[in-house]
C-alpha cells in the first residue's frame, strides 16, 4: 500500500490516540478521510479541519453534531452546502426549507438524496424549475401522492417523463398518451401489453423493451429472436423463459462491434463481473503508527 493510501487508513482507525489523529490531520489524504469517516471528532478538531480547507469533506459526515451540520447550510461556498443538505435532519427546524430554497439548484438537487425529508418539501422539489432538481425526487419517493405522479408525468422536460414511468406506473388516462409519444413510448413498454405493433417499432429501444416485457407472448419472442438489432436480441436471451437451445444461438450469435457493447450486453445476461472488494488493513500499534508518521515527515 503506497505511503498516501496507509495515512488516509490509518485516519479512520478506531480507538487512535488523539495526538496521532492531530498530526495526520496535517496530512490532506488523511484529513479527508478523518473528516468524512470519523464519528469522534472534537470541536478543536472541527475547527481546525474548516480552518485547513476541508470544509466540503467534513460538510459531508453524517456523524457530526446537529449545531455542526447546520452551520453549513449558510456556508458560502455551494459544494459545501451541497455535501451537507444530503445528509441533515431538521435540526434545528427549518434547515431543510432553507436548503430547499437555496439558489444554486445543484444544493436542491443534493438535497433530493436526503432521506429525512418531509412529503411536503419533496412535493416542493417535485415542482422545482430545475430538472435535476425534479429528476431526483424521481428517484427518492416512491409513495408518490397521485397529483404528483401525474405532474411529473407530465412534464415539459420528456427525460423527467421517461423517468417517472420508470420510477412508478401511470395512471391508466395517461398511458395512452405516453405510448404515442416517441420521447416515452419506450418507458411505457413496461406498463402495457406487448402488441406487434410495438415489436415492429422502428426504434430498436422500444423494442428492446418489449423483448423484456414479463407477459411477452411466445409469438413475439420468437420473432425478436430474429431482429436486426443485437441488444433486441440480447434481451430475448436474457429472459428466463427463452429455450436453452434458442439462448445458446443467440448468444453465439451476438457479436457486438466494441469491448465497451460486449460488456453492457452482458449486465443484460447477468453474467458480468465486478472488481474483488478491497481487503481492510489491519489496525496500527502505537508504535507502527509512530513510523509511519515517521515516513511521512509528520
Amino acid at each position: 500500500m503506497e505511503l498516501d493510501a496507509e495515512l488516509s487508513a490509518l485516519a479512520t482507525q478506531e480507538d487512535l490516540p488523539v495526538d496521532v489523529l492531530r498530526r495526520l490531520l496535517q496530512h490532506q489524504g488523511a484529513r479527508s478521510s478523518a473528516a468524512l469517516l470519523r464519528r469522534d471528532l472534537t470541536e478543536e478538531m472541527v475547527e481546525e479541519i474548516i480552518a485547513l480547507g476541508s470544509a466540503r469533506t467534513l460538510a459531508a459526515n453524517s456523524s457530526l453534531p446537529a449545531r455542526v451540520s447546520a452551520r453549513f447550510v449558510e456556508h458560502p461556498e455551494p459544494p459545501v452546502r451541497c455535501a451537507v443538505a444530503a445528509h441533515i435532519r431538521d435540526e434545528p427546524p427549518g434547515v431543510l426549507a432553507r436548503l430547499a430554497a437555496d439558489p444554486d439548484p445543484l444544493v436542491r438537487q443534493f438535497l433530493t438524496m436526503n432521506d429525512h425529508l418531509p412529503p411536503e418539501l419533496l412535493a416542493r422539489l417535485a415542482a422545482d424549475p430545475d430538472s435535476s432538481v425534479r429528476s431526483g425526487v424521481i428517484g427518492r419517493w416512491r409513495d408518490v401522492p397521485d397529483a404528483v405522479r401525474r405532474m411529473l408525468l407530465t412534464d415539459t422536460d420528456p427525460g423527467i417523463r421517461s423517468a417517472s414511468l420508470r420510477a412508478f406506473p401511470p395512471p391508466a388516462d395517461l398511458l395512452p398518451g405516453l405510448l404515442a409519444d416517441p420521447e416515452t413510448r419506450e418507458a411505457a413498454v413496461a406498463h402495457s401489453a406487448p402488441t406487434p405493433e410495438l415489436a415492429a417499432d422502428p426504434d430498436s429501444d422500444v423494442r428492446s423493451a418489449v423483448a423484456a416485457h414479463p407477459d411477452l407472448p411466445t409469438g413475439l419472442r420468437d420473432l425478436l429472436a430474429e431482429d436486426p438489432d443485437f441488444f433486441v436480441r440480447n434481451a430475448i436471451a436474457a429472459r428466463a423463459d427463452t429455450p436453452p437451445e434458442l439462448r445458446e444461438r443467440l448468444v453465439a450469435g451476438l457479436k457486438p462491434d466494441s469491448p465497451l457493447a460486449e460488456w453492457m450486453l452482458s449486465f443484460g445476461r447477468g453474467n458480468h463481473a465486478g472488481p474483488p472488494p478491497v481487503p481492510v488493513p489491519p489496525p496500527l500499534t502505537r508504535q507502527q503508527a509512530e513510523a509511519l508518521l515517521a515516513r511521512a515527515g509528520l
